[in-house]
């Protein structure tokens, strides 16, 4: 394992390599943001319903949640644009499945219901991300925007699935300086790990600063187009 960057690059070239992000139990952060939906994923198989809806705004963790049940329970994948009633029993021959980013604009309703009643028959299990409220009666794991526990905690694991070694100033100034979402952490970190590699500049604290404010002023200002 490649150690952690410090931030500062001595490399004639450097190279825009992909990354995997954890996507284990362990590595999902728990607060009081999400600690209610991330109980009912532990509780499994002893769900009172066959399904579970999992809803929250975008980067709260719903793929991650999902994956990790996924692991858990050997479940199929499946995104909702490509649900069909064909598809249907082979999405259920493990006995689980998840289903992404529901409803979708292109959603078989047909093969959704047909997904939901033959899990009910067979004794199948599925998860369904991001439904419409015309299933809500589901049982719903609801994940909110992140507190000051889970924002940092989740800063320091955006840093780290980078190999991008920060120090607390930086992780608190992020914290007072930032938009608060998660999607936004995923989008200024991605950002200082770009721009760190062009410029091979050291990730400090002003230098995320400039970053920081670069972002506000393009969302006060977009760009054409």
């Amino acid at each position: 394992m490649n150690p952690p960057r410090s931030g500062r690059f001595d490399h004639q070239l450097t190279f825009d390599l992909p990354h995997r992000a954890a996507l284990g139990r362990d590595d999902f952060l728990v607060s009081s943001a999400n600690h209610q939906a991330v109980a009912m994923i532990d509780r499994w198989p002893d769900w009172l319903n066959p399904g579970l809806i999992l809803i929250g705004p975008p980067g709260s963790g719903k793929t991650h949640l999902a994956e990790v049940w996924r692991s858990r329970s050997v479940a199929r994948m499946c995104s909702a644009a490509d649900l069909a009633v064909a598809e249907v029993p082979a999405l259920l021959a493990q006995g689980a499945v998840v289903v992404e980013n529901l409803p979708g604009i292109a959603l078989d309703q047909a093969a959704l219901f047909h997904l939901i009643n033959l899990a009910r028959e067979t004794g199948g299990y599925l998860s369904l991300n991001d439904l419409s409220s015309r299933l809500k009666a589901m049982p719903i794991a609801s994940l909110g925007e992140p507190d000051d526990e889970l924002l940092r905690g989740l800063l320091i694991k955006l840093f780290a699935d980078r190999q991008i070694a920060v120090d607390e100033p930086i992780i608190a100034y992020m914290l007072t300086h930032m938009e608060r979402s998660a999607a936004f952490a995923r989008r200024i970190v991605e950002t200082i790990d770009r721009t760190a590699l062009a410029e091979r500049a050291e990730v400090t604290r002003s230098f995320v600063a400039r970053l920081l404010r670069e972002s506000a002023e393009r969302d006060v200002f977009p760009e054409d187009g």
